[in-house]
């Protein structure tokens, strides 16, 4: 199975890049913007600071399920990324100055690892389960940015 392209989207919000990076890095708020994350709370007390781990809770119609993920980038106004499973989906958020506030490009992107474990666990119906997590992550990340601007103007 080959694994699919990143998918990127960016949305310009009327806020500095250090205050669109102080919602998003704070994880603990994630189920306020995204469609399928509930909720997110940090492992062990920790922080959005490299090497922190954090677990979320997801929610689609057919089923919920957990993750456990690390922070691998943390830059103020700049840059954060986590990785989920410790090296199965790459997330990313780059916080970008313009005219009028920031914009903000959210990423995903499927490693080599998560294609082993589909393999491993779904056999056959590990390419339909890709498929169904590239769409998820294509339409719920223009839904993400939509709600993370509304949240952020609002405030």
């Amino acid at each position: 199975m080959d694994i699919p392209p990143s998918i990127s989207e960016s949305i310009v919000i009327e806020r500095s890049p250090e205050d669109v990076y102080d919602m998003v890095s704070d994880v603990t708020r994630m189920g306020e913007w995204s469609p399928e994350c509930k909720a997110c709370w940090w492992d062990e007390g920790d922080g959005p600071k490299v090497g922190a781990w954090f677990s979320g809770r997801n929610e689609v119609p057919e089923r919920t399920w957990e993750t456990k993920s690390q922070i691998v980038a943390a830059s103020r106004g700049e840059e954060f990324v986590f990785v989920v499973g410790g090296n199965y989906v790459r997330w990313g958020y780059s916080f970008t100055p313009v005219t009028g506030g920031t914009q903000v490009t959210e990423s995903w992107q499927v490693l080599p690892d998560m294609i082993k474990l589909l393999e491993e666990r779904m056999g056959s119906g590990a390419e339909a389960q890709l498929a169904n997590r590239v769409e998820a992550a294509r339409t719920g990340i223009p839904a993400t940015l939509a709600a993370l601007k509304q949240v952020a103007e609002s405030a």
